[in-house]
This record gives C-alpha cells, structure tokens and sequence, in this order.
C-alpha cells in the first residue's frame, strides 16, 4: 500500500478500561481499521490524563489508576479513515476524536523474508 504525501492524522481518546462487547474498546477500533483495510494503527497507553469529567488518571505507585488513558492513531487518507467514522460514532460514548493534516515521509514495510 502506499500512502500520498498528505494525509490525515485520526486520533482517538478513549478509557483503558472502555469496552465494547467485552472487548476493550481501543481493539475493537484497531480491529474495525484492519478490516476497513487503513494503513495502520497504533495504540498508546498514557501515564496520566484528564478528560471531559476532569478526574485525574495516573499511573503513579502511590495512586494506580485502573483506567488509564489510552490514545489510537491512524493515519491515511481522508476518504478511508471517513469509512471508520460511522463506527467511531456509535462506539466511543465517552473521549476525544480529532483530525489533522500531516505530512507522510515515509510508509514502508520490510520485504518478506
């Protein structure tokens, strides 16, 4: 696959402990992305965070956090990542969504061996 030299950026914050049909919600969306057939995904796991309800998430020793918050990136063009969109919307009931334009230098996979 190759990707233009502009594309779009997705980029998803939901809960660690957000789920959808048992399942963590961040897999679900990684696994709707595969089967979309986008470029790729990548799933962040942050250390500490805050979000719409202003309660404090941290991964500190002395204060665990049980729900983490947890970031999914994409990155393709406009048109694919607007066939997750209908998806995201039904799924994500809390978080953040946001697109924006980057720049690709390079998309490339390893040859088969």
């Amino acid at each position: 696959m190759k990707l233009p030299e502009q594309g779009v950026l997705l980029r998803i914050f939901v809960g660690e402990t957000d789920l959808l049909d048992g399942k963590p919600l961040y897999e679900r969306i990684v696994l709707k992305a595969k089967e979309l057939n986008l470029a790729g995904a990548t799933v962040v796991r942050g250390l500490m965070g805050y979000g719409a309800h202003s309660r404090l998430h941290t991964a500190k020793l002395l204060r665990l956090s049980d729900d983490l918050p947890v970031i999914i990136e994409i990155v393709d063009t406009q048109e694919k990542l607007d066939t997750l969109l209908p998806f995201l919307d039904e799924t994500v009931a809390e978080g953040l969504i946001t697109m924006e334009k980057v720049r690709v230098v390079k998309y490339r996979s390893a040859p088969d061996k």
